[in-house]
């Protein structure tokens, strides 16, 4: 049976940890030096090398109402003054100075949160459908198995030879808002209660869909394709290019994805030639809460498969929580009894297993979020916070709601964008209708701050699409292009609606803004 590690083991390697960055803020230590340790550690030195980010694995993007009790009492007791949801369902905490970032590391872990594998070379967060186990439409819930799936990987963070990164996603249904099928290892739902697997996908540079490695397997035999990815890296993965030391160059390494498949599928043969039993005995079990007879209707709230409860979303922009906003829902949440909060990668928080009445309450706590399609928007957190980021992402996305606003561009006229500050796609700008990457461009012999634009990406399973590369658009003129997008298309009925009848009209208006 799997092994599993317990958070309070990690607390060994902390003194190492508080060595380090205390040896970094004195300036014995440079920049590449502490990022090369401290990603381990789920955290980096931010941009100028004065204050710390702080990643906390959220397996599954599920917080419990006691994770997010502690995230209150984090934020309380170190005045956390910047919060932001990742498009990979963690939580991070930003502009912690070194003592700060070694305080919070030992609590959480007492708090049963473990940011140890959060950075650098490790299995990142497993990735969820946020609403498994609530939503109708659901295949069936992958939310235990997830969950499974995250516990074992992390008995893999001090294995040798790791790919760079190793990111695994679940989806509850073909709308496959966790890219199951172009992750290093994808698990999506099958109506018959199964998975199809997929591997060697990834988005950033080279981006790849991933190779579909088997089909209908059951959810108690996931942990077999987990060892099996993890030796078909060690075999063929490349460790001379970092650049290149992520699964999905595999697939022309190995001359192609049926080759690749072919090799995967050798290395899954060994585990399970090997004896070990790595078989999941897992029983789902449902939360059992009775609705109050309160009904509620609105734009933000769904009804749940059990009768009488609901969900509540709740879309930050620029998936940047107010703190004093998240704290009030943690006091909240407390009192209601099975009711926890769900991370997406769309940087959308879902509140789930709540009566009409809490439902009520946490629409009352939840005002000023996103209020259009377009302003739950994607951001990743920046180049004036990330130490790699080219551009400031949360920046830009400011500036085009405020256009979008005063403009008054209707709801649907406009699209979800994804905005990453750089070709790390951080903000997964491959997967939108529209998507912006950070760039530079040089006129006049200047460099001017500058977008590449990507258009009609689309992340449904059956229908996967890369956006397509149109050209770089200096950053200031961004606001004015999305308005002039918005208007058309409003005069269409909506944005889709308009892509349809008019294919070639998006296009046309990018070309009065581009700089090919």
């Amino acid at each position: 049976m799997m092994q599993t590690i317990h958070p309070e083991t990690w607390k060994q390697d902390l003194p190492a940890f508080q060595e380090k960055t205390a040896a970094f803020y004195a300036g014995e230590l440079d920049k590449a030096a502490y990022k090369g340790f401290s990603g381990y550690y789920g955290s980096y030195a931010q941009k100028g090398g004065s204050a710390n980010m702080l990643r906390l694995r959220m397996p599954a993007g599920r917080v419990t109402a006691e994770k997010l009790a502690f995230v209150a009492r984090a934020i309380r007791q170190y005045q956390v003054g910047r919060v932001h949801f990742t498009t990979c369902q963690t939580i991070q905490f930003h502009d912690l100075d070194g003592p700060t970032t070694c305080a919070v590391m030992s609590d959480a872990l007492d708090a049963g949160i473990v940011t140890i594998g959060g950075g650098g070379d490790f299995p990142r967060n497993v990735m969820c459908s946020p609403l498994s186990g609530v939503e109708k439409e659901e295949y069936f819930n992958v939310l235990p198995w997830a969950e499974a799936a995250g516990d074992y990987l992390m008995t893999f963070i001090k294995a040798e030879k790791m790919p760079r990164k190793l990111k695994v996603g679940f989806s509850n249904s073909p709308a496959n808002l966790t890219h199951a099928t172009y992750r290093d290892l994808g698990f999506a739902a099958r109506a018959d209660g199964l998975f199809d697997v997929y591997s060697a996908g990834g988005l950033g540079n080279n981006p790849r869909f991933g190779v579909k490695v088997a089909e209908g397997v059951a959810p108690a035999k996931i942990l077999y394709y987990i060892k099996a990815m993890w030796l078909t890296f060690r075999a063929y993965g490349n460790y001379e290019n970092r650049g290149k030391a992520r699964t999905r160059y595999m697939q022309e390494a190995l001359g192609g994805p049926e080759a690749y498949a072919a090799a995967f599928n050798e290395k899954l043969a060994e585990v399970f030639a090997s004896g070990e039993d790595l078989d999941l005995d897992i029983s789902p079990v449902e939360t059992v809460k009775a609705g109050d007879g309160i009904a509620v209707s609105d734009r933000r709230v769904m009804e749940q498969k059990q009768a009488g409860l609901y969900t509540v979303s709740w879309h930050p922009i620029g998936g940047q929580p107010a703190p004093a906003a998240l704290c009030a829902l943690a006091d909240a949440l407390v009192e209601m009894p099975g009711a926890e909060m769900r991370l997406s990668p769309d940087e959308t928080a879902y509140f789930v297993y709540l009566t009409g009445a809490e439902a009520r309450r946490v629409l009352d706590l939840t005002v000023g979020g996103a209020e259009t399609l377009f302003e739950t928007s994607v951001s990743c957190i920046g180049g004036t916070v990330c130490q790699v980021g080219m551009r400031d992402s949360q920046g830009l996305l400011s500036a085009c709601v405020r256009a979008v606003d005063q403009a008054g561009i209707p709801d649907g006229a406009l699209p979800q964008i994804h905005i990453s500050g750089c070709p790390s796609s951080c903000g997964t700008h491959q997967t939108g209708a529209l998507g912006f990457r950070g760039a530079s461009k040089v006129l006049d012999g200047k460099p001017r701050a500058a977008f590449t634009l990507f258009v009609g990406g689309d992340s449904r399973q059956g229908s996967e699409t890369m956006g397509k590369e149109l050209g770089v658009m200096l950053e200031e003129q961004i606001p004015a292009f999305l308005v002039a997008v918005g208007q058309a298309a409003a005069k269409a009925g909506g944005f889709f609606a308009w892509r349809a009848v008019e294919p070639d009209a998006l296009e046309e208006i990018a070309g009065r803004f581009l700089h090919i």
